[in-house]
């Protein structure tokens, strides 16, 4: 099957995808005279022949990515559509410096934005107060995908409604199940393996158990960092190149607060999460005191390397490819998923890890991150923009399960076969010699907005296979561990008045709290009975009360609104 016949029978089969909602009547357009117009059928074009309508839609863009004017997948939405979109690519560093400009010249404004990173305050801002953004939901006579999305999923509709009751943003939904979970713990067996053949350690290991799974006490792993720092374990003559444990603190995903979390305190970046339904900072618990006092310890013995505290991401990164005479450099580490750590050629010397065994209760425990898998913000259209039925329209085909997952992959014919398997699934095409799968993927995918939920990994398309796999890592080694009642902090609209509440006191809050752990870090040394209850002060007089209450009451109005 070609790929002019799968484009034209694609649509076709999408009907029964996300689903979508909302019965306001959409307003009466004074531009669309055109009989021939089609916004329902996706099996034809919108507009009966192509340049009839244009649009201009700026979008920032990575910087291995194609213009998008150039990419596949935007060119086959044009043919399939008759729609022309014409898109004005920045880096992504220019759209951000540029962001405000765009918005402030009112007479040059393009049609939309793409990758518009709208944050709730600029989504009440330019939609309910200014009404420089068009409030989408009263369009959706034309949106046959989001209609259907949105009286499916009344989580989706709360998440992206304002207080106002209207959408004024496109979204990007991808669940996997995997951004709840962004950090799993990694060990090298060989190392550990030499720790007991060497008779080393106080307790006893059997090396049939060195396998994924693998489980220690925190104090058992703590035995075995000192004697990762004390040994040559990759034998090059040196004691001084090994980084017995490592991690990206902060980082959204690799970062320490499962360390944190086995001494059970349900430990995110944001330091917040929903516990039985109420708003619960983790900074307050005393078990949180604990887990950074020995951690303090760890950093100053150099189990754990202060450079997890200072380097980002692509640093931490190159520390676990092998050095020029090929040997190994990382003990231990969490991360997103090992291979995108480890050198191929030394993965099989590492093991995944069940969650550290808390000494103390002899449980295990994880938090789940405040990651959302259903991303607001995406695509935002101008109420200056004409015709924005049929530029809403176009945008709609995105939300159909096959183009949902070009747009987040690359397009048939480069990154998905030209025909579907049995089960009518998008099928992985080889990846070409000499490339990667990310490469492929920079390039040819827009990514954004697009709608890829269960529904569409049961009948639409297959997940990659490394998702596959961190989904049954984290199936077996760390959602059994999660600690009771919690849920993530959703994506919730605020008022204007609670933004400006927030934007008092969310800041100096979140600098308080990252200022005294990196200070506590650091020193090395248990914190203090005093140092504590000052912390403590300074974090109600940093206006923690007011944050709870806002956070509560939006989340309360969400929950309400479902």
């Amino acid at each position: 099957m070609n790929r002019k016949v799968l484009f034209t029978m694609l649509p076709a089969m999408l009907l029964a995808s996300c689903g979508g909602g909302g019965n306001r009547p959409a307003p009466a357009t004074t531009n669309l005279s055109d009989a021939g117009l089609n916004f329902s059928d996706p099996d034809k074009p919108i507009v009966p022949e192509k340049g009839a309508f244009s649009f201009n839609v700026t979008a920032p863009k990575n910087s291995l990515a194609l213009d998008y004017n150039q990419m596949l997948v935007f060119q086959n939405l044009e043919k399939q559509t008759n729609v022309v979109v014409n898109y004005t690519n920045l880096s992504e560093s220019q759209y951000q410096t540029q962001k405000q400009l765009i918005l402030a010249d009112t007479r040059n404004l393009p049609d939309a934005l793409y990758h518009a990173g709208f944050t709730n305050k600029e989504l009440v801002q330019y939609g309910s107060n200014r009404k420089t953004i068009a409030a989408i939901d009263q369009y959706l006579d034309y949106m046959p995908n989001m209609r259907r999305i949105l009286t499916a999923r009344p989580d989706i509709k709360a998440a992206l409604s304002a207080p106002d009751g209207h959408i004024y943003s496109l979204p990007r939904v991808e669940e996997m199940g995997l951004k709840a979970y962004p950090n799993l713990l990694f060990i090298n067996k060989e190392w550990v393996g030499k720790l007991v053949d060497n008779h080393e350690l106080s307790f006893n290991i059997d090396k049939a158990d060195l396998k994924d799974g693998f489980k220690l006490y925190r104090s058992q792993l703590r035995e075995i960092l000192s004697k990762f720092k004390a040994n040559d374990m990759n034998g090059d003559g040196s004691t001084s190149d090994e980084i017995p444990m490592s991690f990206v603190s902060g980082n959204w995903q690799g970062n320490e607060s499962d360390l944190i979390a086995s001494f059970g305190v349900p430990e995110n970046t944001s330091h917040k999460i929903l516990k039985d339904e109420n708003v619960t900072f983790t900074v307050q618990d005393p078990k949180w005191r604990k887990a950074v006092s020995e951690i303090a310890t760890w950093v100053k013995e150099g189990l754990i390397e202060t450079a997890a505290f200072e380097d980002g991401q692509d640093r931490f990164l190159a520390k676990g490819k092998v050095d020029s005479r090929g040997n190994e450099r990382l003990g231990c580490f969490y991360w997103w998923e090992m291979e995108t750590v480890i050198s191929p050629e030394q993965q099989e010397n590492y093991i995944v890890m069940e969650p550290l065994i808390d000494d103390e209760t002899n449980k295990q425990y994880v938090g789940i991150s405040n990651e959302l898998e259903v991303e607001k913000g995406e695509i935002v259209v101008f109420n200056k923009t004409v015709n924005k039925e049929i530029l809403l329209s176009y945008f709609d085909r995105f939300y159909e399960p096959y183009t949902s997952a070009q747009l987040n992959y690359g397009p048939i014919g480069i990154v998905f076969e030209e025909k579907l398997d049995e089960n009518n699934k998008l099928v992985t095409a080889p990846v070409p010699e000499g490339k990667t799968v990310d490469e492929l993927r920079l390039k040819n995918a827009p990514m954004g907005a697009l709608c890829l939920t269960k529904n569409e990994w049961d009948h639409y398309v297959n997940m990659e296979p490394r998702a596959v796999l961190r989904l049954e890592r984290l199936e077996k080694y760390e959602k059994p561990f999660t600690i009771q009642g919690l849920r993530s902090f959703p994506n919730i609209s605020y008022s204007l008045e609670e933004i400006n509440e927030l934007a008092k006191y969310e800041q100096g809050f979140s600098d308080l709290i990252a200022s005294t752990y990196t200070k506590w870090i650091l020193a090395g040394n248990e914190v203090s009975d005093a140092d504590w209850n000052k912390f403590q002060g300074d974090l109600e007089k940093a206006g923690m009360e007011k944050i709870r209450n806002v956070n509560q009451t939006g989340y309360n109005r969400f929950k309400a609104g479902q």
